[in-house]
């Protein structure tokens, strides 16, 4: 460890003497990241269309053109096969046996550290690779932006970079995954603050644009200079269309809400079932399978019948077919353990919604409208940015993708609209709802946050006395005047911690002559004394010395081993924590440059 430290250290000197600034290096480590995330969305692109040509013997974007001439057997199948590769991968080799997605990086980025391993992005990557490519009704976009932030938290591993870096680099990742998925720099740079590290700082902010930019550049040097979706071009028609997008994004809200909702029910059902969890995805790839042979668009990411609604290829009853066929199959897919994201989804749901809102209103004041195909557009951006929460990025994708000044407002008053009702009615979006059944809430304020990011390990002081549980009195009392802050930690002839003592324990038996060592360390010690884990944040030491009235708790090294290792100190504590809120306002400031390690 002390090795590779060193190495570290040395590979970061020479960078800051070459660039002589720290703020010019974490750029160029940002554009390492931003490359390792580039390439990583070509791979994981391709390596799903390949996956896709497997099981349906096509590797087009536009799979259900191709699924109407091939056997009904292998429609129904397919996913059902793959649901079962994917449910036995993600049983045996996934942490916690279950996927990991865009949550997992909000949770490393908010109380981890912007700790995550490289090994789970790789793998939750291949999982999710073969669940889309067999047809699982998920989307493309949240393992990717998983795998690059498991690249931006590697490179900041090997380093050891300070905790603010380390969450730069992850930032970085997000950034160049989703500027890479669709081919949009600032929407990918603004994601990376908006969702995974939910704060905009402006040391970061440079860092993070430089990777968006290096994962777009990357992928159109691979693809060219497509987008994502084959946009036909819009003109606002009338103002008076606005209340009409307004309340497009409450309706759009609604169902963002119900799909959310969904999942939970789902889950619930398979638990009741007790059915094996690495059973589940095949049984949702058979659902997704029979369904599929009405909606063969449902089937994959659906980029291909996204096109085909924004081009106005689907009739007002299709459409509600289509939206209804999706959320459902989202729901059991999602629900039953297959990998994948919900970005695709919340498009996939948007554009059928936006059509046949259009359709709708289009037919009810056909010279105000701007043709149905600008609802779904609209529509697209509202129900992820209300799935998502994330209304600043989905508005500047369409912005991106159009280049329609007039359209992107109208995006952003469907998707505010979007967001507020999903707030009220959800409580936040569909990641911090994964949090929240963790346990976990960004919602906590940034100050509780840094409270749980920071261990006790990290600040704990290792000069401390210990005396036996045999010991006499005398040897007590002559540790006990040279040991810091006037404790002693008695421990057994394990090793393991006893109890404590301090003056106030030994009261009348510190001074009184008349007791030797008769009396021994573990009859005066407090036993069963309040302690804390190396593991633990300071937060619970904080707490836990408020309840006991403690100044200063003891840290085991487990609570099997029960090994003392260092003691907190209050002072420690709340020093910690003011030290890091001061970083955390300078990095949001930018009033100073950012540290490296």
């Amino acid at each position: 460890m002390a090795e590779k430290l060193l190495k570290s250290n040395i590979f970061l000197n020479r960078m800051r003497r070459i660039v002589k600034s720290e703020q010019l290096v974490l750029s160029i480590l940002a554009m390492i990241v931003g490359a390792l995330a580039g390439c990583g969305a070509i791979l994981f692109r391709d390596g799903l269309l390949l996956v896709q040509s497997l099981f349906f013997g096509s590797g087009e974007e536009a799979l259900h053109r191709h699924l109407s001439e091939i056997p009904v057997w292998q429609l129904i199948l397919a996913p059902a096969v793959g649901g079962l590769i994917v449910g036995i991968f993600i049983y045996k080799f996934l942490p916690e046996k279950r996927p990991h997605g865009v949550a997992d990086v909000i949770d490393a980025a908010s109380f981890h550290d912007a700790r995550m391993s490289t090994r789970c992005g790789i793998k939750s990557a291949i999982a999710s690779a073969v669940s889309l490519g067999s047809g699982a009704s998920l989307g493309r976009e949240g393992p990717v932006v998983h795998m690059g932030a498991s690249f931006g938290a590697w490179l900041a591993r090997i380093l050891h970079l300070r905790r603010s870096a380390s969450r730069t680099l992850l930032g970085c990742g997000v950034a160049s995954a989703v500027a890479a998925s669709f081919n949009a720099p600032l929407a990918g740079a603004l994601f990376a603050h908006e969702v995974a590290l939910g704060h905009y700082a402006l040391t970061a902010f440079a860092p993070i644009v430089l990777a968006s930019v290096t994962g777009t550049v990357i992928t159109r040097i691979y693809y060219g200079d497509e987008v994502a979706f084959l946009i036909p071009g819009h003109e606002i028609q009338s103002f008076w269309e606005f209340p009409a997008f307004a309340l497009l994004g409450i309706i759009a809200g609604v169902a963002a809400v119900l799909v959310v909702r969904a999942i939970p029910v789902v889950q619930k059902t398979a638990n009741r079932t007790n059915a094996p969890l690495w059973l589940r995805p095949a049984v949702a790839g058979l659902i997704v399978g029979l369904i599929a042979l009405v909606f063969p668009q449902i089937v994959g990411v659906g980029y291909g019948a996204m096109n085909d609604a924004l081009n106005e290829s689907y009739s007002l009853t299709f459409l509600i077919g289509l939206l209804l066929a999706k959320g459902f199959a989202v729901s059991i897919c999602m629900g039953l353990g297959f990998a994948g994201g919900m970005f695709s989804p919340a498009l996939f749901l948007g554009a059928m919604l936006g059509g046949a809102f259009g359709m709708i209103a289009t037919s009810a004041f056909p010279e105000l409208s701007s043709g149905y195909s600008a609802y779904t557009l609209v529509g697209m951006g509202a129900v992820a940015a209300a799935i998502l929460g994330a209304p600043i990025s989905t508005t500047l994708i369409i912005f991106e993708l159009t280049g329609d000044y007039a359209l992107t407002v109208a995006v952003m008053v469907a998707s505010v609209l979007a967001t507020v009702v999903m707030d009220q009615f959800q409580g936040g979006s569909f990641f911090q709802w994964q949090l929240k059944c963790r346990g976990l809430s960004t919602r906590w304020g940034r100050e509780v946050n840094l409270l749980r990011t920071i261990k006790v390990d990290e600040i704990m002081k290792r000069e401390y006395e210990t005396v036996p549980l045999t010991e006499g009195l005398t040897t007590v009392r002559e540790k006990l005047i040279n040991a810091p802050y006037s404790e002693l930690f008695v421990i057994d002839d394990q090793g393991k911690l006893h109890g404590t003592i301090t003056l106030t324990d030994l009261r009348h038996a510190a001074f009184d002559p008349n007791l030797g060592d008769e009396v021994t360390a573990g009859e005066v010690a407090r036993s069963k004394p309040p302690v804390l884990y190396r593991t633990d944040n300071i937060e619970k030491a904080i707490k836990l010395m408020e309840q006991t009235g403690e100044e200063h708790l003891p840290v085991l090294n487990s609570a099997e081993e029960r090994h003392i290792i260092g003691f907190v100190h209050e002072k420690d504590a709340m020093m910690a924590y003011n030290n890091a809120l001061l970083e955390l306002q300078s990095e949001e400031r930018g009033d100073a440059p950012p540290k490296l390690f």
